[in-house]
């Protein structure tokens, strides 16, 4: 099964593919992740383009079965928040449009999944995601928040088979 994790944003897109076996003991190796970069100069529509152009050609390469992504919180900018919004929507209407399942989580709820804390510092999740998936220093805190993203729905499903 394979899981993009995403940490939506409209100037820096976290993504994470990750391939997760099905069989115990969870076994989950990270396929590519990375941050699609967007030009913070043009309008907000000219990205909101480009962020669907770069989920689609995601979903083309790693067609993946299950799509993670932060939930939407509410911050001091409102500005922010809604450009936010738009960047999640877009996200959201590409991956439903490749017949992908979403599953969306709250920042805090991933962290303490991932770390045990839910007030973990960024830098925090980046340790731990590249010592749960064996890599070497992410250098964007995008990326290894989409991989923490994905690491934590990969936990959930196991833990719905689990108890299902």
């Amino acid at each position: 099964m394979i899981i993009l994790g995403i940490d939506p944003g409209s100037r820096f897109l976290g993504f994470a593919a990750l391939e997760v076996s099905s069989q115990q003991p969870l076994i989950m190796k990270p396929l590519e992740y990375g941050v699609l970069k967007f030009n913070a100069d043009e309008n907000l529509s000219q990205r909101l383009l480009e962020i669907g152009q770069g989920i689609a050609d995601l979903m083309k390469s790693y067609k993946p079965d299950h799509m993670s992504l932060e939930k939407i919180f509410l911050g001091k900018n409102a500005d922010s928040a809604f450009k936010l919004g738009h960047a999640r929507g877009v996200v959201i209407y590409e991956a439903l449009r490749a017949g992908v399942e979403v599953h969306e989580y709250a920042t805090r709820v991933v962290k303490k999944g991932i770390t045990g804390n839910g007030g973990a510092e960024k830098e925090h999740v980046r340790l731990v995601v590249q010592n749960l998936l064996k890599l070497p220093p992410v250098k964007s805190l995008d990326a290894s928040d989409a991989l923490a993203m994905a690491c934590y729905h990969a936990t959930q499903l196991r833990f719905r088979r689990i108890t299902a």
